[in-house]
């Protein structure tokens, strides 16, 4: 039997959870490069300032994220489209469940080989880099010395670009989008600083919009921005925010395009669906709409069972992804 978890950042499941989500996120040294004490204190100091503001968003909806449960039914459909022989585990970053608790449930189990698959399409130190040391100091820590492949990322992937045209052709259909609409492909933001450094997530970006546009003829006027920063550094730009502005002043319909996440969470349902439509409408933009994440798309579930089942070991060039120990789909 084969062991894969799909890993993703996770979210507080109800208020209480908030602060200790927090904690943990800013505790990171991917997110906080400082050293201890002073990365302890500094995440204490930012979680406990967030958290009432925290605690508004996820009464928005409705309480607690919704991202374990819509991970949770991505790998029911991902372990069904496996088929006999696979497990598939989920795990969170920064909540439950963390990387310690599904290592427990897998050690017992005794797998011939564990697949590490990211529900980051495009790679970040600060999100699947983070998860791969995570888990590999818990393995050192626990002595286990279970076969691992760790897939990078998939950013050009044919089914995960498939699964893109699905989800636009289908927005375009339903909500009747005019055609001078201009498209933003929004992708969490990362500061600047990271880019420098060598992190090929702005890169990887750029290729997964670049691939989506080849496939979408109907969308003639697009633009890649980024959204959720956090803090006084400088971050990759232009801002989803900006964007929106230049549109409502060009008064062109904007769809939004959430081209980083693939499910569901308080970046899609409350900054893309609330604030940032509350905004667009203060401007006096008329058309504002917004593309699902994949989710469980069969295209997009497709290319995660893809990925698993492709046994050859396939590497980006240098000048996507710098990393040539995982394998990846680029």
């Amino acid at each position: 039997m084969k062991a894969v978890v799909i890993f993703n950042l996770g979210g507080p499941d109800r208020l209480e959870s908030v602060k200790p989500f927090l904690f943990n996120l800013f505790y990171d040294r991917a997110i906080l490069n400082i050293p201890n004490p002073w990365r302890f204190f500094l995440a204490k100091l930012v979680s406990s300032r967030r958290d009432k503001t925290a605690q508004g968003i996820y009464k928005h909806l409705g309480g607690g994220s919704p991202i374990l449960t819509e991970t949770n039914a991505q790998a029911k459909a991902l372990e069904n489209a496996l088929g006999k022989g696979y497990r598939v585990f989920t795990a969170m970053r920064y909540w439950h469940p963390m990387v310690d608790e599904v290592i427990e449930e897998i050690t017992h189990l005794n797998p011939s080989e564990v697949i590490l698959v990211p529900l980051y399409p495009q790679f970040s130190f600060a999100t699947t880099g983070s998860f791969f040391t995570e888990w590999d100091a818990a393995m050192k820590k626990r002595g286990c010395n279970l076969p691992t492949r760790k897939i990078c990322c998939y950013p050009m992937q044919k089914d995960f670009i498939a699964a893109f045209h699905d989800v636009i052709s289908s927005t375009i259909r339903q909500e009747n989008i005019p055609e001078n609409a201009r498209y933003l492909f929004s992708a969490h933001g990362l500061p600047k600083k990271n880019i420098l450094n060598g992190d090929p997530y702005e890169h990887h970006v750029t290729l997964s919009v670049n691939a989506i546009l080849k496939s979408a003829s109907q969308i003639k006027d697009h633009v890649i921005c980024y959204q959720s920063k956090v803090g006084p550094l400088e971050w990759l730009g232009p801002s989803t925010e900006d964007e929106i502005k230049r549109a409502a002043a060009d008064n062109t319909p904007v769809v939004i395009v959430p081209v980083s996440f693939v499910s569901e969470n308080s970046e899609t349902l409350y900054e893309l669906d609330y604030l940032y439509k509350e905004y667009a409408m203060k401007l006096g933009l008329k058309h504002y709409f917004r593309v699902p994440t994949l989710q469980y798309n069969h295209n997009y579930i497709t290319c995660l069972a893809s990925l698993i089942k492709t046994e050859e070991i396939k590497f980006c060039n240098q000048q996507v992804c710098p990393l040539k120990q995982f394998s990846c789909a680029a």
